[in-house]
């Protein structure tokens, strides 16, 4: 790469109040993603959005914006944990296609490096699509170890196999005795928070997180509310149903689907846990059944639902295909020790 084209090459930051900023990385977000990935609008303008001016709790992001000439180029996310996993950044970049192979990746990635160290970070984590082939030459040119791989499901709407599932449903009520389903949209009830605080921090302990060196996170009730809040501001459309122990009260099992605010044809299948002690019942089963049927009943433009699940994680994605959910394609997490 030559030289002259990295001196044309400016990278700063930006924050909430940047409108200009923001519609710039917005505009490279869109063509990016319809570029590399047509099919799966994973780049929302109000999600990203929303995430500049109303992070998450426990997140400080910085994002940066690359330019050429003047000429809005790419972007980087830079999330910076701040109540665990201290030692680790999550990176998400996004070159414009008409700017690619010019070194604005690299120039961003570097100036991500710095600004990780200047926050006492250890590592870098980022995730590719094995589709897109210039990601994966990317992150292996840089250092990175695939670290764990994930496989992205689709659920097609139109193909539901509506006896099948309604069979799957007759079988996952038969063997929650004792349980009782229950349905919500948007914010956790007051009365539910403590009990999802501790399921969403079981997350990342049962999940299986190859060689990701990525602790659990620590959820408590206010955690909770505001995570809501930040969502709000994403203008993510939440759908739950969680599953409560008649016997003790407490909910013991809980998943979610949303809807984002700017293609209400697709959903993504979010968390799906259950508690420990109350496996083997086919709560899991049961809470995405009852879930899709919430869904699918509020949300009727809803076409196709993806999720991810790590390629190891054989238990939910017998689930999921159970359900009728077919692979897409496969993604790479990457981590960089810096």
């Amino acid at each position: 790469m030559a030289q002259a084209a990295d001196m044309s090459i400016s990278v700063l930051p930006f924050g909430p109040s940047d409108d200009r900023a923001i519609a710039e990385a917005v505009r490279i977000g869109l063509a990016s993603v319809a570029e590399d990935l047509p099919d799966f609008p994973i780049f929302c303008p109000q999600r990203f959005t929303g995430s500049v001016r109303h992070p998450r709790p426990g997140d400080a992001p910085v994002h940066l914006l690359a330019h050429i000439d003047g000429q809005a180029a790419g972007l980087l996310e830079l999330e910076l944990p701040q109540l665990d996993n201290t030692e680790n950044a999550a990176v998400d970049l996004m070159v414009h296609p008409a700017y690619r192979r010019r070194g604005v990746g690299r120039a961003l990635l570097d100036r991500a490096v710095e600004v990780a160290r200047e926050h006492r970070r250890k590592r870098l984590t980022a995730m590719t699509v094995d589709a897109v082939p210039a990601g994966t030459a990317f992150a292996r040119q840089l250092g990175a170890d695939s670290a764990l791989l994930d496989v992205r499901r689709r659920l097609d709407v139109d193909r539901l196999d509506q006896a099948a599932l309604a069979a799957l449903l007759a079988e996952a009520r038969g063997r929650a005795t004792g349980y009782q389903v229950v349905l919500w949209r948007g914010h956790t009830p007051e009365e539910d928070l403590a009990d999802i605080a501790y399921l969403e921090g079981r997350l990342l302990a049962d999940a299986p997180m190859g060689d990701l060196a990525w602790e659990p996170e620590r959820f408590d009730a206010e955690r909770v509310r505001a995570t809501d809040v930040a969502l709000d501001a994403r203008g993510r459309r939440r759908y739950h149903a969680g599953v409560r122990h008649q016997a003790s009260g407490r909910l013991v099992g809980w998943t979610m689907l949303d809807v984002g605010a700017t293609f209400d044809w697709h959903a993504l299948q979010q968390i799906t846990i259950v508690d420990p002690e109350h496996r083997g019942h086919r709560l899991g089963l049961l809470t995405k059944l009852e879930n899709l049927r919430h869904l699918l009943a509020h949300e009727s433009a809803v076409r196709a639902i993806d999720t991810f699940n790590a390629a190891a994680n054989d238990h939910m994605i017998t689930i999921n295909e159970r359900l009728g959910f077919r692979v897409m394609d496969r993604w790479t997490n990457w981590q960089l020790t810096i």
